[in-house]
């Protein structure tokens, strides 16, 4: 595989002119609402590689994941269901329109062949698993979010991609048809079909597929449906942009909330567990499902924690979690009506 393909391009003149008059984008770079570091204050990032070859128990499960084998296809229209496929990837169907967010399907978070490799268990799900995708959402064009031999094979089946400004770059030099790319800043909104709206909504991330960070907007989603109102997190960390979202869009029936791949050396640029609820809160959303784990091991955290706190600070605070294996449907009309089975729990 070409590596120099798979990192994508970097936007063009068009596309910087535009950028430069927006408020979010300075000095040839866009810009976090709040001051960002990479890493905790006084940390470096040599002390931070060499924290992670420190050897941690149970970092990765010593046994497969279970999942739950969901045929995509036959999925009755009417269903209104989300299906996680493990990290951050996962499928709805909602109102009738069906949606792909970050799909991860080629069995690595990384472009170095046999580097950072699926849990056992939790690369079930390959391209031609998906049916016809309406939307395909990338939240920002890291490789375990944007993963080149996944939405090349998934090319034929997309209707629109939507993403933040400068990720529509890659897709254009990996041939992707012009018209099917929106591209959009923090707060600008799309009417996608008739009931259905998506607002583009800020993150506390960053952006890059090497050493050029932050070319490219990194982003969460607000989706308005006929029926639901949903939050689509993508990756980030705490900051004052969850209670403005609550406050403009909120409240949400379900949040999709990044919690893995955490560490206290970098609290700034993914979400701590303890942080978790009051995001929730913030965002005004009534039920939660905690995505970005038990797939890959990108930090030296335990890799059931993020599951175990997420439902431990949950029922302390008194808020619904929604918790189902990789591939189990979870039914949008009965959120908070279900009793998940804590199933990582068998292997540990």
């Amino acid at each position: 595989m070409n590596l120099m393909k798979q990192l994508g391009q970097f936007p063009d003149e068009k596309r910087k002119e535009y950028f430069g008059t927006l408020p979010n984008y300075l000095n040839g770079r866009f810009q976090n609402i709040l001051n960002t570091p990479a890493l905790l204050e006084g940390e470096s990032m040599t002390k931070a590689l060499l924290h992670s070859l420190c050897k941690v128990e149970n970092t990765s499960p010593g046994a497969a994941l279970p999942f739950v084998v969901t045929d995509l296809k036959k999925l009755d229209p009417e269903e209104n269901v989300l299906v996680w496929f493990g990290h951050s990837s996962y499928f709805i169907q909602v109102d009738g329109k069906k949606f792909l967010v970050d799909p991860v399907f080629s069995g690595n978070a990384s472009p170095m062949p046999g580097s950072i490799k699926a849990f056992q268990g939790a690369d079930y799900y390959k391209p031609e698993h998906m049916p016809n995708i309406d939307f395909l959402l990338i939240s920002h064009d890291h490789w375990d979010h944007l993963d080149y031999k996944t939405v090349q094979a998934l090319k034929g089946k997309v209707g629109k991609v939507i993403c933040g400004l400068g990720t529509g770059q890659h897709f254009e030099y990996w041939g992707w048809d012009i018209d099917t790319i929106i591209e959009k800043n923090w707060w600008e909104s799309i009417d996608i079909a008739e009931g259905f709206r998506i607002t583009l909504t800020p993150a506390r991330h960053f952006s890059g597929r090497l050493l050029n960070r932050n070319i490219s907007l990194w982003t969460s989603f607000v989706l308005k449906t006929p029926t639901k109102n949903l939050f689509l997190g993508g990756d980030s960390g705490y900051g004052n942009h969850f209670s403005e979202i609550g406050k403009q869009y909120g409240p949400f029936d379900l949040a999709v909330m990044e919690n893995g791949q955490y560490n206290a050396k970098w609290p700034y640029i993914h979400t701590l567990p303890e942080q978790l609820i009051e995001e929730i809160t913030e965002l005004r959303a009534e039920n939660f499902i905690p995505v970005h784990n038990s797939k890959f091991k990108l930090a030296q955290h335990v890799w059931y924690e993020p599951l175990e706190l997420a439902s431990k600070y949950a029922e302390e605070n008194n808020i619904a979690v929604t918790l189902p294996m990789i591939g189990e449907k979870v039914d949008l009309n009965q959120l908070g009506q279900v009793t998940w089975k804590k199933w990582w729990t068998e292997l540990m």
